[in-house]
Parts: structure tokens; C-alpha cells; sequence
């Protein structure tokens, strides 16, 4: 069992940054490890996602946001640069025990998710 938990959103102005911490209590090593995001009144989306063989991002954050991780911490990251207000929502850490894929649906784990707000 994996238990996730996010830090470091948090409120900033538009074209500020932020990075979001990603905790897990076991080792992830292996896993697909991926931040998605839900605004108010939206679907949940896939922002990026990390395994050995790479790295993927939602086309609205590339070249913005990245997706790094620190296996001997057990923690993922994203770092959000020149944030947007449409970036506002809340952040949730997830993982899959096998191939990355960008459905929220196919993943095991979950954090409870940390608030990024953006203001114009």
C-alpha cells in the first residue's frame, strides 16, 4: 500500500512559480507517477507523469511545468513556471503500478491534492 501526500501550493500572481512536493510513504520505484489537476465544475486531467522510460505533459503546461522525482526521498515534484489563472485548480499526486497512462481513472494511488491559485 502507497499512501501519498502533496505539499506547496499555494496563491500567486500570474507569471509567478511554485513546486509542488509529492511524498510517498513506500518506495514508488518502477511506478508511473503522475500530477493531475481539477478546476471547479471540470473533469480531472492529467498534467505529467514520470516513470523510468520518461516523461509526458499535457500540451497547456509544456514547456512550463516540470516533472522530476527523487527516488531515494520517495518524492515527485513539479515545478510550475510562468503560471497562468487558468492553472488554477486543485493538484493531485497519483500513481500505477505499471505503464504510464494519462486517464485519472487507471491509477491505484492518490494524495489528497493541494490548491494552486493563480491570479490575474
Amino acid at each position: 500500500q502507497v499512501q501519498l501526500m502533496e505539499s506547496g501550493g499555494g496563491s500567486v500572481q500570474a507569471g509567478g512559480s511554485l513546486r509542488l512536493s509529492c511524498a510517498a510513504s513506500g518506495s514508488t520505484y518502477g511506478y508511473c507517477m503522475g500530477w493531475f489537476r481539477q478546476a471547479p465544475g471540470k473533469e480531472r486531467e492529467v498534467v505529467a507523469t514520470i516513470i523510468t522510460t520518461g516523461t509526458y505533459y499535457a500540451d497547456p503546461v509544456k514547456g512550463r511545468f516540470t516533472i522530476s522525482q527523487d527516488n531515494a526521498k520517495n518524492t515527485l515534484y513539479l515545478q510550475m513556471n510562468s503560471l497562468k489563472p487558468e492553472d488554477t485548480a486543485m493538484y493531485y499526486c497519483a500513481a500505477r503500478r505499471t505503464f504510464c497512462v494519462q486517464s485519472y481513472g487507471y491509477y491505484n494511488y492518490w494524495g489528497q491534492g493541494t490548491q494552486v491559485t493563480v491570479s490575474s
